[in-house]
């Protein structure tokens, strides 16, 4: 249910149940986690992209699923819970960066997936972008607090309590998405993009991800603190003495 391919330092992966729309299937979701775990591993790889087969990015979750859910007993649906949380936060805590290049509809858990990236990039005439939870009495929960990232408290609450489905350029004047692709190009301009980010230092990337995680709740004296030991502990990394000494020689 995932097709992977490494161009260069680029990983990308691919959701390949096109005919269910790239929803999310448990199987899938183990399947993708794992694929994550591996382009984490793998020292060859520097940026992540994610994106779906054909004419869809990812449909949220799948409606056989759904029906299942239904019967499960509390258990059931806590360790689904937890599955799903598991996917979401190996793209989120990602020690790469990682890019959507939304093809199609990004609908519900789809647009949690794509809002979990560091990047999204999107077609101009086929992506979609949306939170149906409420449509069908369900909770958007898990996805929220990556919502809340990316847009302010109030503008999150009317996209969750509306159920509203936007287009790239409606997605991009509220801050959701970062960058319009013309029709057919997002993959390519997504690793054009991402050739830019492998020229740069991947253990200062990786730590500056993981930086941004940690203080983004602290408070202001508690982030200083925090970023004073980094600081320290940035200048006697590997990269930061190579890189030092090509800029000083290219100076």
């Amino acid at each position: 249910m995932i097709l992977t391919e490494i161009i260069g330092s680029i990983g990308i992966i691919k959701l390949n149940r096109p005919e269910k729309r790239n929803s999310l299937h448990p199987e899938m979701i183990k399947e993708f986690v794992e694929t994550i775990r591996t382009f984490n591993n793998d020292s060859q790889v520097k940026v992540i992209i994610i994106t779906g087969v054909e004419n869809s990015f990812c449909a949220g979750a799948d409606l056989g699923y759904l029906q299942e859910l239904r019967s499960n007993s509390v258990l059931l649906n806590e360790s689904d819970s937890s599955l799903l949380g598991s996917f979401f936060l190996s793209v989120y805590e990602s020690s790469k960066p990682t890019i959507a290049a939304v093809n199609g509809p990004a609908i519900a858990g789809g647009c949690g997936l794509a809002t979990a990236c560091d990047f999204i990039f999107a077609d101009s005439e086929k992506s979609k972008f949306g939170y149906s939870e409420v449509k069908i009495g369900f909770l958007p929960a898990i996805v929220s607090f990556l919502l809340l990232r990316r847009v302010s408290e109030f503008k999150a609450k009317q996209l969750l309590l509306t159920a509203e489905i936007m287009n790239a350029k409606k997605a991009q004047e509220i801050g959701l998405i970062e960058y319009i692709s013309d029709s057919e190009k997002v993959l390519q301009d997504s690793i054009d993009f991402a050739k830019e980010l492998c020229t740069n230092s991947q253990f200062s990337m990786s730590e500056t991800k993981k930086m941004i995680r940690q203080i983004y709740s602290l408070r202001y004296d508690d982030a200083v603190k925090y970023c004073l030991n980094l600081n320290v502990i940035g200048r006697t990394s590997e990269d930061f003495q190579k890189g030092l000494d090509k800029f000083l020689n290219k100076k």
